[in-house]
């Protein structure tokens, strides 16, 4: 279950990172650049994130966490909308796991 705050938060970002692959220029964007860039590059920003996460989960810095997890999550915004996958797909999966009531 998600709090209309997340709901919205994550609404507004994948909507800026489709906006920003179809209309803004890749000299001016890092989203539109990663795109222009193409899926392999997502998908090692995707990895580069994981491991910069688990290393700061390994170190025991709570504030790296956070800041990496944040990254995480954003290329992982990234990814899905390269895939054409709307982020509410991934969360009804997790409710649909945890059982969890639909909003």
């Amino acid at each position: 279950m998600t709090t209309p705050l997340v709901e919205t938060l994550f609404k507004e970002l994948y909507q800026v990172i489709q906006s920003r692959r179809q209309s803004a220029d890749p000299k001016h964007s890092y989203v539109a650049r990663l795109f222009a860039e193409g899926p392999d590059r997502i998908l090692q920003k995707v990895g580069e994130e994981a491991v910069e996460t688990i290393l700061a989960a390994k170190n025991r810095d709570s504030h790296s966490v956070i800041h990496e997890t944040a990254d995480l999550w954003f290329h992982s915004l990234v990814l899905l909308a390269e895939q054409g996958i709307d982020p509410q797909q991934v969360v009804q999966e997790l409710i649909n796991r945890f059982h969890l009531p639909n909003q």
